[in-house]
């Protein structure tokens, strides 16, 4: 038995800061100071504030300790491990009071989170089966092959109002019906863990912090449905996840919770992984099919649907990383459990990656219906240098931009297509008065552009020139017809494309043009960017009477764009000014500003 046990940060954020050198170093002076027997070191998932990483905690005090470094672990290990003294520096201020050290769930950021497909994540060795099974981990696919038949399984996803978590918010227990419904000699079970959004990680940090819960809710679905066959089609970009799948499939094999004949009950099941090739289409689930067959991962005409005719035409059912987390607790605690959690419509909670403008950049999940405002500022600690909430990106490239005004609404799958935006897989990007709405929409065109596959034409010729007129606007060319004409192609861009990612691509587009239309106004009519951001509509000016002439900008122009003689007010040549911003950043007086 151990008295101490040491929790550090295993995900690919704190791993990026240094985590794993960390670890070997803690390892090393536990190890020095005899303390090998007493304190045990444990690498486990992302505990979620990832801005505050390399992240480590100390059990049984739960000491959290943010931003370690390699130089602080001796003292950590001298004082905390060998004196039982908290090294009050290094610990998460949040946690910090003047009666002491206070929980980490009574933090803001925690307080008002409520985990169940992130439950393991940080809590347990994503590498080692035993630690999953010691906290329930098989039980839901022991009672299911013993005690529960397929239909049974079936009607208790249905019961629990559990919706897809990958974008559209399908029911995941009318998805399984469907298959189970359709004869045939084999059949498939698919977990999309192809996560392409830009700023999204929700699934790569369940997959690296608990890897058991997908393979274990994957054999119940191929019990649920008669498949006999799993595929996990994975980012190859996510090695950190794809290591820990592969062991946890190498584990549960072991263990006979794979394979033949599991639990004694006849029940066959096989997982194999597949890895993407940074294919953002192939996030799509037909494209993601298509893929795994060895073929271009392009999207299929629906229908057939693939709970008919999916992976080698063979009855499939595919779902996404956080949809599958949700299974084994919902099975074990009852559908009425999961659904007292979220609204009407949308049960459970959610899983969302907070990043952009955001103090607490990271991973949280709350119920269905928490509103934006409690997300942004309760948990990401809202918006830093006192600037103001402009507007949340929510969805991805599919999805759109939720303004200030509906700051208020209840965060779930039909308020958010209401607003003209959608869930998607849970990106949240947060955008304050900096950012130009304008340039937001381009950004994600620019990337549903170069990702469109070019199988249809709508979605590979319309994104495209819908990204030529944005740029026309950005570079102050654009005319108030371009608005109409962009409007009108985003229209027959989602009516005609192919795939649901074509159908979605005009939607940051609309949603920009329907809360900031003045902004695109201010671009065409008045060639300004009110943001301060579209290079080709800014320029940067010496205020005469703050310039000291202390030639500090002249000598940082990398153009030689300012001109002016010692202590003499300086000017900024136009036509020579690459508006590299870096004069104005140089300026000690507050002289030059951009316009």
């Amino acid at each position: 038995m151990y008295r101490s046990h040491v929790l550090v940060c295993g995900g690919t954020g704190c791993t990026s800061s240094g985590s794993m050198q960390i670890m070997k170093t803690l390892q090393e002076e536990i190890d020095k100071n005899g303390l090998h027997d007493e304190v045990c070191v444990v690498q486990t998932g992302c505990h979620g504030l990832c801005a505050l990483g390399p992240i480590m905690i100390i059990y049984p005090e739960a000491t959290f300790y943010s931003m370690v470094k390699q130089e602080d672990i001796p003292e950590i290990v001298s004082e905390h491990l060998l004196k039982g003294r908290v090294v009050t520096r290094l610990v998460y201020n949040e946690t910090v009071t003047d009666e002491g050290i206070k929980s980490l769930s009574d933090t803001e950021f925690y307080k008002h989170q409520h985990r169940v497909a992130l439950r393991n994540c940080g809590v347990i060795d994503p590498e080692n089966i035993e630690e999953y099974i010691g906290t329930g981990g098989y039980e839901a696919l022991g009672k299911v092959l013993t005690e529960m038949t397929p239909d049974q399984v079936i009607q208790t996803l249905l019961d629990s109002g559990l919706r897809g978590r990958g974008g559209a918010g399908f029911p995941t227990g009318l998805k399984w019906k469907f298959a189970k419904a359709n004869d045939a000699d084999q059949k498939y079970v698919c977990c999309n863990a192809d996560e392409g959004d830009p700023g999204a990680f929700m699934d790569r940090s369940v997959l690296e912090g608990d890897p058991h819960v997908v393979l274990e809710a994957m054999a119940i679905a191929g019990y649920a449905i008669g498949a006999s066959q799993g595929y996990i089609y994975v980012r190859a970009e996510y090695p950190i996840a794809v290591a820990r799948l592969e062991i946890a499939i190498q584990q549960a094999k072991e263990y006979g919770l794979l394979g033949k004949d599991i639990f004694g009950t006849g029940f066959d099941f096989d997982i194999g992984l597949r890895l993407g090739a940074g294919a953002f289409v192939c996030g799509e689930e037909t494209a993601l099919m298509t893929s795994i067959e060895g073929k271009r991962g392009e999207p299929r005409p629906r229908p057939p649907f693939p709970a008919l005719k999916g992976l080698f035409q063979k009855p499939t059912i595919l779902n996404n990383v956080e949809t599958l987390a949700n299974i084994p607790q919902i099975i074990l605690n009852g559908p009425e459990w999961f659904a007292s959690m979220g609204t009407e419509k949308s049960k459970g909670t959610k899983v969302f990656a907070l990043g952009g403008k955001i103090h607490n950049t990271g991973l949280v999940e709350v119920p269905m219906g928490t509103t934006l405002r409690q997300v942004i500022e309760d948990i990401g600690g809202g918006i830093p240098n006192g600037k103001k909430f402009k507007a949340a990106q929510t969805g991805g490239p599919s999805g759109g931009c939720i303004p200030a005004e509906h700051f208020d609404v209840p965060i779930d799958y039909d308020n958010l297509i209401s607003i003209g935006s959608m869930m998607g897989s849970g990106g949240l990007i947060v955008m304050d008065e900096d950012n130009c709405m304008v340039d937001i929409a381009k950004f994600f065109l620019e990337f549903t552009v170069d990702e469109s596959c070019g199988k249809c034409t709508p979605c590979r010729i319309g994104t495209k020139r819908l990204y030529e007129m944005l740029d026309k606007i950005t570079k102050g060319k654009g005319t108030l017809e371009d608005l109409d004409k962009m409007e009108e192609l985003c229209y027959y861009i989602k009516e005609n494309s192919l795939c649901g990612l074509g159908q979605t691509a005009p939607n940051p587009v609309l949603s920009t043009l329907r809360y900031f239309r003045d902004e695109y106004i201010a671009h065409v009519v008045d060639k300004k960017c009110p943001a301060g951001v579209c290079k080709a509509l800014l320029s940067y000016v010496i205020d005469a009477d703050k310039c000291r002439g202390c030639t500090l900008c002249a000598r940082t122009c990398p153009n030689n764009a300012i001109e002016g003689k010692v202590k003499e007010p300086h000017i900024i040549r136009q036509d020579k000014c690459i508006k590299c911003g870096a004069c104005m950043e140089k300026c000690r007086f507050g002289a030059i500003s951009k316009k």
